[in-house]
């Protein structure tokens, strides 16, 4: 699933795939051949396990093919991730294609039993795709790069018929651009739905855009904020009241000296009042494109307490691209990976609230379609966000060059 989604990342965001340093959730760029051939590096738990079974390697060339991955395990978090079907054709550099099942098993307990642990796998994957990398400046369609108009990323598929209808009609539709009309032709805001609360004259200036403001039917109405009810994006009255555990934002505070996000939360090991609220930030940590803090919210009147994460992408500028790709699949995995084990409402915001704000709802929707062996058609994904907010996923430019896919 993981490597599937790294090619929906990098062609959402228009954007090179960045370094080829690897990392336990970064991602690796691999010199790939017309068989689908890349190498997979994992290291052992610690109980010395790699997290896969096979089958096959009768010793007459049958072909040793990987039958289950555990979730969670070195093989399911390594990247590239090994699959379920993925044909296994040497370990640590040995020919396993004429050796027999024990003699396999002896190789992959040998790798666990070194200092490093690691062990190395050639392995063929059956369904493999390409990508282009276009230049999102309006009215260029031009590559970014030679490296990478002839970059090929391996990338394994699941094995599920309905995925691979929806594959099928993606590479369809990319090749006649049909994809990218549909798109277009897609209404950017609801047909019904108004926007009357957002234009009352004591709401005008809760909204930062005046062409971006929420549906009366789907937005949050605020209980107890003593400056009425109406919010257009986040707030933290909102985060109290729907008991949110993770605020993702996805944007910075200034952005070509432009104000593009208020700073609604204290520096690190201050206080400060909204209302009958009060947040102090207990944490936080800093790196080139994350910064991860943690609140602490007590209500002044009830004496309660709760606390919530923030986690903050900041090398996305506004109108322009990631300066990463793969650090930004690396900060949705640990969106992802949080989601996991709450269970209540997560909220994202950009400065506008539609743009970058809808790519990443739309990757982690993707995900969780993926994960689920379901098909994923991004177009109906798109139209049922708009039906949410308006004006979500705002150019041709972020699905304009979503996936190719190529088979075998």
């Amino acid at each position: 699933m993981w490597k599937y989604v790294e090619q929906f990342v990098c062609s959402l965001l228009n954007c090179h795939t960045g370094s080829k340093q690897t990392t336990s959730r970064t991602i690796q760029t691999h010199q790939e051949n017309n068989d689908g051939i890349v190498s997979v590096k994992m290291k052992a738990d610690s109980q010395r396990l790699f997290g896969f079974k096979f089958k096959g390697g009768s010793g007459e060339n049958s072909p040793v093919v990987v039958s289950s991955v555990l979730r969670k395990s070195p093989a399911d978090t390594c990247l590239p991730r090994l699959n379920e079907g993925d044909e296994i054709l040497s370990i640590n550099n040995n020919d396993v294609r004429a050796l027999k099942p024990e003699q396999i098993e002896k190789l992959i307990q040998a790798a666990a039993d070194t200092r490093v642990k690691e062990l190395c796998l050639r392995v063929r994957q059956r369904i493999f795709f390409v990508f282009v990398v276009y230049d999102i400046e309006e009215g260029k369609n031009t590559l970014i790069s030679q490296v990478s108009k002839r970059k090929y990323l391996s990338l394994p598929l699941l094995r599920c018929d309905t995925l691979n209808e929806s594959i099928a009609l993606i590479t369809e539709g990319l090749k006649d651009e049909s994809l990218i009309l549909k798109f277009e032709s897609i209404p950017r805001r609801q047909s019904g739905e108004t926007n009357n609360i957002a234009k009352l004259p004591e709401n005008v200036q809760k909204n930062r855009y005046k062409d971006v403001s929420p549906y009366d039917t789907t937005r949050v109405v605020l209980e107890d904020c003593l400056t009425g009810d109406y919010i257009n994006a986040s707030n933290i009255n909102m985060v109290w009241e729907q008991k949110s555990k993770l605020v993702v934002m996805v944007t910075t505070l200034l952005e070509r000296g432009r104000t593009k996000c208020h700073k609604y939360w204290p520096d690190k090991n201050k206080t400060e009042t909204f209302g009958h609220l009060e947040i102090t930030c207990t944490v936080e940590i800093e790196t080139p494109c994350l910064v991860h803090r943690e609140f602490r919210l007590k209500h002044k009147q009830t004496n309660t307490e709760t606390n919530v994460n923030q986690m903050q992408y900041i090398a996305w500028p506004d109108h322009g691209v990631p300066i990463d790709a793969s650090d930004f699949l690396s900060f949705v995995w640990k969106v992802r990976e949080y989601r996991d084990v709450v269970n209540v409402p997560t909220i994202v915001h950009c400065s506008a609230g539609i743009g970058r704000t809808g790519v990443l709802i739309l990757m982690e929707t993707a995900m969780s379609l993926i994960e689920a062996n379901k098909p994923v058609y991004p177009l109906e994904i798109v139209q049922e966000m708009r039906r949410q907010r308006p004006m979500l996923i705002q150019t041709t430019a972020s699905l304009k060059n979503i996936y190719y896919f190529t088979r075998e």
